[in-house]
């Protein structure tokens, strides 16, 4: 079975902060951002772009992803971001702002081709609009996952989500759609709920029913939810081990449908039984770790 990285809680820590990065390393979040971007001021810029390469040299982190996002290509620090890095070596460098295929490219060529993998933020309209191309040269330049930016996104639209983020929906809907269309992981945007965990969980339970494979967070006390949420439930694992199991019967050799329990299902289930089998695992693993 394809090992398959579970992203239900992506945490966003300042680079700048030194004790938020040593807690980082205890809480039990799937991946740790560290941000060059929106948490850190102008004066304080480039010495944050040195404490996140050297976190990273550091290690510590475990089973968690370690991701560093950069300020966006068009301002005076990131060019010197991506390459500073690209040298520290993380999972993947998180690019702000991308709209066009043109700036991916260019990114890219900062980062190298033996570079680590880029991850996008869609958080701006004209980045909306150009999804369908952004996706299609994600395998180009190693694009692995996209993450809606939805603070940036409702300033520009000059839109209010309220609750139900009603008036990003299509957006996000666009988001999971492209991801999906070529493969990439999708994840949704922060909840700016703190002390909260019923609302937040809230938020995470309306990404899930969306499609996205986790949910960034700008606070531990958000970890929680979102990992109970975006972790494969108990009737989930049952159903998918069934699945998986019914098209394993020699009896089944060769058909493409099959039925179970009174419902027909396809080899496009079974597939998606797989994964979630595969996420349910590491899933376990990563709350064990956690608990030791």
């Amino acid at each position: 079975m394809v090992s398959i990285n579970p992203r239900r809680s992506v945490l966003f820590m300042p680079a700048s902060n030194g004790r938020a990065i040593a807690k980082a390393r205890t809480l039990p979040c799937d991946v740790v951002v560290l941000d060059l971007e929106d948490a850190v001021a102008p004066e304080d810029k480039a010495a944050a772009r040195e404490a996140a390469a050297a976190a990273v040299r550091a290690g510590g982190f475990g089973r968690r992803e370690v991701v560093i996002r950069t300020n966006a290509l068009d301002t005076p620090w990131g060019a010197d971001d991506l390459v500073a890095a690209t040298a520290a070596g993380p999972d993947a460098i998180l690019l702000p702002k991308l709209s066009d295929r043109a700036t991916l490219a260019a990114a890219r060529g900062h980062v190298g081709s033996e570079g680590p993998d880029l991850w996008a933020m869609i958080e701006t309209c004209r980045a909306v609009v150009e999804l369908p191309a952004l996706a299609a040269a994600a395998a180009a330049h190693r694009l692995t996952a996209l993450v809606a930016g939805t603070n940036d996104l409702a300033k520009e639209m000059r839109c209010r989500p309220g609750p139900s983020r009603a008036p990003l929906l299509p957006a996000l809907s666009q988001i999971v759609l492209a991801a999906r269309a070529y493969g990439l992981v999708a994840l949704d945007g922060v909840s700016n709920v703190i002390g909260d965990e019923a609302a937040v969980e809230a938020e995470c339970r309306q990404g899930l029913d969306w499609g996205f494979d986790g949910k960034t967070l700008i606070h531990p006390g958000q970890i929680a939810p979102a990992n109970r949420v975006f972790t494969p439930g108990a009737d989930d694992v049952a159903w998918a081990a069934e699945v998986v199991a019914a098209f394993a019967d020699p009896a089944h050799a060769g058909r493409g449908v099959i039925r179970i329990d009174g419902r027909m299902v396809e080899l496009l289930h079974l597939e998606e039984a797989r994964r979630t089998l595969a996420i349910a695992e590491r899933c376990r693993v990563a709350e064990a770790d956690a608990a030791d």
